[in-house]
């Protein structure tokens, strides 16, 4: 049997109640699905909430559903952080948090690096790419999608259980106070423990500098490695974040 439609809904509701969808998702119900009154419909609010309900009137533009069920879907744990610098280009950093947000990511961090190309992220188009992954990944948690946030501050605010991938394989002869524990990189399926929260740092098209890394290493972040192969910011966001769900969900049914 076909799982009902999975529709976005941020307004409270309960059990019995009637209430009118948006307008965006009343067209998309009556005219693309062509759905009418007494098919069912799921509604989730991004914080949880699964409502199970039945179509009682449907026009072109104006859909009403009686809320028939209700149910708190519990938050995903452990929690995945992802800060990354974003690239330049808007379609594959919004192609990032698309993919991101379908395998689970609870927290999207904007960086600004030394070496960033782009500071931040559109937050209305921002928003509505995690609102469509998030219904077409059936799922019932949002993710956060934070304003952009300086490097420093990040490392500063993030307590513990933090990873920074980064490709850097000696210090350059210009920088000689680097500390040589962050060139010691851990792969990171070794580094990342199960069931614990993570945020992982990725860094921008030409990687983080030597003095964000011996930054980094005063706050005992674990320098990882992606694998041998030089990626993409998106590449390598993708990569690490795979990395994390294969760990806790690869057996998974």
């Amino acid at each position: 049997m076909a799982e009902s439609p999975l529709f976005f809904f941020p307004e409270k509701l309960s059990e019995g109640q009637i209430a009118s969808l948006p307008e965006d998702s009343a067209r998309h119900i009556a005219q693309v699905l062509r759905m009418e009154a007494g098919e069912r419909i799921q509604l989730c609010n991004g914080k949880g909430m699964k409502a199970d309900c039945v179509i009682i009137r449907a026009s072109k533009k104006h859909v009403e559903i009686r809320c028939e069920q209700l149910a708190n879907i519990p938050e995903p744990n452990p929690m995945l952080r992802l800060a990354v610098a974003f690239t330049k280009n808007a379609s594959r950093n919004e192609w990032l948090l698309e993919k991101a947000t379908e395998l689970g990511v609870r927290r999207i961090t904007p960086l600004i690096t030394e070496r960033s190309n782009r500071e931040r992220i559109r937050p209305e188009r921002g928003q509505s790419i995690l609102n469509s992954a998030m219904l077409q990944s059936r799922q019932y948690w949002l993710p956060m999608l934070d304003a952009a946030t300086t490097f420093e501050d990040l490392i500063r605010s993030e307590p513990s259980s933090c990873y920074l991938a980064h490709c850097l394989r000696e210090w350059p002869e210009s920088f000689l106070s680097g500390d040589d524990s962050m060139l010691k990189r851990i792969p990171i399926l070794e580094a990342l423990k199960k069931g614990q929260n993570a945020c992982i740092c990725i860094g921008p098209e030409g990687d983080f500098s030597p003095a964000e890394l011996t930054l980094a290493s005063t706050k005992g972040i674990v320098p990882v490695s992606l694998g041998n192969h030089r990626l993409r910011t998106e590449t390598a966001a993708l990569t690490a974040i795979t990395s994390f769900y294969l760990l806790h969900h690869a057996s998974a049914t």
